[in-house]
């Protein structure tokens, strides 16, 4: 088998995405915990680990979304920083990854490489970065640099940023001699800097990405390891597995260099009927009346309190032409006026509601799996035997008890299976994941 040929591995992972700021974690019943206290990450990080997981992985947010001019009051807002946070979990958990998200836009190369080299450190090699960018100038602003970086420069920003860290790690100090210097000059910051850390026992943080434009894709394929997708179904994971694999090879890296974990949501019961009344509880509670009302007002731009939530969508126009990025990347760059018209035409043909139509576009339908834990288990099997995907980034929809049924009851079918681990490989993220140790001097003869 040579390395431009995809050798599936036969096996799936798990990681968990602690999202804090969402629409899909229910936030507002009894059985909701804190979405910022310690221990809810404590609890949900050590099930994880018992259930084997990769990796636990952060969110960050640079700037609370606003509504109507106003800081979001219907939404978590449970985003501590990552590094601080998974330092403190480092100490209690011993194998399972922890991967930050940290954005290239607003940090310093040298800062962040040390910062995530600490990390690695003290977790003894379990360390990973989730690289994001940023451009727009509301974020920019809480920083004194507004809209600095053009959106289309961004991949070209990171991949100078991502590339002076590696270098940093790269000249860490080592049995065979000292630190060596590192320089930089480029159109947004110029480094000069001896790094002051020895390597960790994976060599450096694991490096996950999460971009799906043609740019993030090749991004990924030139630099990550693991690859956050945006294709949990499988007809799609298999053609983004195919589109992967393609630009990694074109980009001198083998064809198995790349890991794919998609986003997905579980909602699992012992009976296919419990579970969609579980999945039918879960969309009910996730989107109560007022949130569905302050979904709409995202678009609209004005206040909809007056409407009722089981009525018609509102007749009455938006009062601005597009959103912006303050209302949160999901709401952002919409043509409202526009989107409206075609809204109320399809509530009204489909005869829904407001909560309904709200419903129905927030739910997480293709990231969703649905249904008996045996029924899943062989659905995910599948996924196993052709390598479709390497794991699955799992959000759950309830703080810090979401994942009990998955590791209970969903994982040891997985492992009776053959396709789940049933213990770590190794102390490192790196041998976990069954990643190789960099080897710069191939990359950067392929650079």
């Amino acid at each position: 088998m040579t390395r431009d040929i995809f050798q599936p591995s036969g096996q799936i992972q798990f990681g968990i995405f602690f999202q804090g700021v969402n629409s899909g974690t229910i936030w507002k019943a009894p059985e909701s915990g804190s979405q910022t206290d310690f221990e809810s990450f404590r609890r949900i990080v050590q099930t994880a680990e018992r259930g084997k997981f990769a990796a636990f992985f952060l969110g960050e947010g640079l700037r609370l979304r606003e509504h109507l001019g106003r800081p979001h009051a219907l939404d978590v807002v449970g985003r501590p920083d990552a590094q601080t946070m998974l330092a403190a979990l480092a100490s209690v958990t011993t194998n399972i990854g922890l991967v930050a998200t940290q954005n290239t836009t607003y940090n310093d190369p040298a800062d962040l490489a040390h910062r995530l080299s600490s990390l690695d450190l003290i977790s003894g090699g379990r360390a990973a970065w989730n690289i994001v960018t940023t451009d727009n100038a509301w974020t920019g602003a809480n920083f004194r640099r507004g809209g600095y970086l053009d959106h289309a420069d961004r991949y070209k920003h990171a991949e100078a940023f991502v590339e002076t860290a590696k270098r940093i790690w790269d000249s860490w100090e080592t049995p065979a001699g000292p630190a060596r210097r590192v320089l930089h000059e480029g159109q947004h910051y110029t480094v000069d800097v001896t790094p002051r850390l020895p390597r960790s026992a994976q060599y450096r943080p694991v490096l996950f990405q999460a971009g799906d434009s043609p740019d993030g894709r090749d991004f990924a394929a030139r630099q990550a390891d693991v690859i956050f997708s945006a294709h949990p179904k499988f007809d799609d994971a298999v053609e983004f597995r195919r589109d992967i694999v393609a630009r990694s090879v074109a980009a001198g890296r083998g064809a198995n260099a790349v890991q794919i974990f998609p986003a997905s949501e579980f909602i699992l019961a012992a009976t296919p009927e419990e579970a969609q009344e579980k999945k039918e509880w879960v969309r009910t509670l996730q989107i109560g009346p007022q949130q569905a009302i302050a979904y709409l007002e995202q678009f609209w731009g004005r206040e909809l309190s007056s409407y009722d939530p089981d009525g018609p969508l509102p007749e009455i126009d938006p009062v601005v032409e597009e959103t912006s990025e303050t209302r949160g990347s999901g709401f952002h760059g919409a043509k409202a006026r526009q989107l409206a018209d075609q809204w109320r035409a399809e509530a009204k043909d489909k005869g829904l509601s407001i909560r309904q139509f709200v419903t129905s576009k927030t739910a997480r339908i293709d990231a969703t799996f649905t249904g008996s834990y045996t029924a899943v288990a062989d659905h995910l099997a599948q996924y196993a035997r052709v390598g479709a995907v390497d794991g699955f980034n799992i959000s759950p929809w309830l703080i810090p008890t979401g994942l009990d049924d998955i590791v209970n009851h969903l994982v040891p079918e997985l492992q009776e299976r053959g396709v789940y681990p049933t213990e770590y490989r190794g102390t490192t993220l790196r041998e976990n994941l069954g990643l190789a140790t960099p080897d710069r001097a191939a990359e950067a003869a392929t650079a």
